[in-house]
């Protein structure tokens, strides 16, 4: 994470550090690089062996609660309820991302014009006639772009700047030009709606490597040449094209992501709805007798009932919680840094 400066001057301009998840791998697979089937697959097996394990701490309890049939029929009743309302929830999500792209010729015409002159700034700064089509390619050139003028800027930096603020300058420059070049390497492959292109683009914080070139061009202590003062503009500019290229892709994968959950929340949602009725209206705890690994069989089918109830919720929860973290981790545009910094 980037870590900031005091007062201007050499030896305290900003450095720069690329942005990573805190918490360790598990907690960055958890909430944004799994795979959102795998991680709801977990959270059912985990629902499953904590229903089992309270109904083999009482075994007692078992009998007596699930031998009656009536908390049995109050629990699958609520998930009834629970499940038409997520139906319910499905559709004002899909309303949500229809709202956006609905509208009159006029305002498509607006977008339209408005992505054209975009792909056209970009391809100026790529030096490429027509920039590329692919999400991972066009951030791949942008992050080529941001690279070689981090390392032009290193060359150009004046002399007269002194050692310290040369090598404040030198070390910056070779910070962002490393990370850049370690983001576009694993571009490689990435293909758009899964989560690789938007989690390489998040993983390369412009906004810190913005503020960090910005502070150093107007530092009392570092002189440029003319060719270094060029080099940072440029720099700055292909930095502040990346930034807004990653929050065009980031609302088109958060559009992606929000269908996709609608449609796994619906594929779910029809066999837990026959699940949870058919409990309600034939279950009798009286014909399921005996017991498998010395665990009643009624809890098995109980338990089992009850994970294909409640899997529309599951999956809501495995999808929202990577839109949410990289949500927030997304707020601020620009140079504005939301978190502590180290």
């Amino acid at each position: 994470m980037p870590a900031t400066a005091g007062p201007r001057g050499p030896g305290q301009a900003t450095h720069y550090k690329s942005e990573r998840l805190p918490g360790g791998p598990v907690k960055s697979w958890v909430l944004v690089d799994g795979d959102r089937r795998v991680l709801t697959g977990v959270l059912l097996a985990g629902v499953f062996l904590a229903l089992v394990a309270v109904g083999l701490a009482w075994p007692d309890s078992v009998r007596a609660v699930l031998g009656s049939g009536d908390p049995v029929g109050t629990l699958f009743q609520a998930m009834v309820t629970a499940i038409i309302t997520g139906v319910t929830l499905v559709v004002s999500i899909n309303q949500l991302v229809l709202s956006q792209e609905l509208g009159a010729a006029g305002d498509q015409r607006d977008r339209m014009a408005g992505a054209l002159s975009f792909r056209s700034e970009a391809a100026g700064h790529i030096d490429e006639p027509v920039s590329p089509a692919d999400p991972a390619s066009f951030l791949r050139a942008l992050l080529s772009t941001v690279r070689e003028r981090a390392e032009r800027l290193e060359r150009g930096t004046a002399a007269t700047a002194g050692d310290d603020a040369q090598r404040e300058v030198a070390s910056f420059a070779s910070a962002v030009a490393s990370e850049a070049e370690r983001a576009r390497d694993r571009l490689d492959g990435a293909e758009f709606g899964t989560f690789s292109v938007i989690g390489v683009a998040l993983g390369f914080d412009y906004s810190a490597a913005v503020y960090g070139a910005k502070r150093l061009r107007e530092s009392d202590g570092v002189s440029f040449s003319a060719e270094g003062r060029r080099a940072m503009s440029e720099l700055l500019d292909a930095l502040e094209l990346f930034g807004t290229a990653r929050e065009h892709f980031k609302t088109l994968y958060f559009q992606w992501e929000l269908i996709d959950l609608s449609r796994v929340i619906l594929a779910a949602a029809v066999p837990a709805l026959v699940t949870a009725v058919a409990m309600v209206l034939f279950f009798d705890p009286a014909g399921v007798p005996g017991s498998t690994l010395g665990t009643e069989n009624v809890l098995w089918v109980v338990t089992a009932a009850t994970l294909v109830s409640v899997s529309p919720f599951l999956v809501f929860i495995a999808y929202i919680l990577r839109i949410v973290t990289v949500a927030k981790r997304t707020l601020a545009i620009g140079p504005f840094l939301l978190r502590e910094t180290e």
